[in-house]
C-alpha cells in the first residue's frame, strides 16, 4: 500500500459487502479496521478476498 488512494480502494471494496458497517484503512500501519452490523455473519475469507480484489494487496486477520 503506497498512498491514501490505496486505502480508499480497500475501504470501498469492503464496504460493498453486505453486513459491513464501515472500514478504515490506515496506510501508515497497513491495517484495516472493519466494523460489522450487529448480528452480521461475514466470513473472514470474504473480507480477505475483498482486500485482494481491490488491487495488488494481500491480507490476513490480525493476531
Amino acid at each position: 500500500m503506497h498512498c491514501t488512494s490505496c486505502g480508499l480502494l480497500i475501504d470501498d471494496e469492503l464496504e460493498d459487502i453486505p453486513g459491513v458497517r464501515s472500514s478504515h484503512t490506515d496506510v501508515k500501519t497497513g491495517r484495516t479496521t472493519v466494523r460489522l452490523d450487529e448480528g452480521a455473519d461475514v466470513a473472514t475469507a470474504v473480507l480477505v478476498a475483498a482486500v485482494e480484489q481491490a488491487g495488488d494487496y494481500t491480507a490476513r486477520p490480525a493476531d
